[in-house]
């Protein structure tokens, strides 16, 4: 399997929301998927989020993290960008817009 497809296989998606609602069985799907060597989440589809979503990804991280790899987080919303910044979790988050 090449580089790019083999990176693409290792990688999930978000759900469309990610909000207080959704966290706990947002949080429980993505470390399942970690668990099992994903190593990126894409968040292309997540059109509806809050605070939690920030929380959710700082887990994931950590839960990468401590099986040795970074989580690479592509495409953040520019609105949840925004506010892990007025947050001041940003620098926190390894994430590419």
């Amino acid at each position: 399997m090449s580089d790019v497809a083999n990176r693409t296989a290792s990688r999930f998606e978000t759900g469309t929301t990610l909000t207080h609602a959704s966290a706990k069985a947002a949080l429980a799907a993505g470390l399942a998927r970690i668990a099992g060597g994903a190593t990126g989440v894409d968040c292309a589809p997540l059109a509806q989020f809050d605070s939690s979503a920030l929380a959710v990804l700082l887990a994931w991280q950590r839960a990468a993290s401590e099986r040795g790899a970074p989580l690479d987080i592509i495409n953040l919303p520019a609105g949840l960008a925004s506010l892990a910044q007025a947050y001041g979790v940003d620098t926190l988050l390894s994430a590419r817009h």
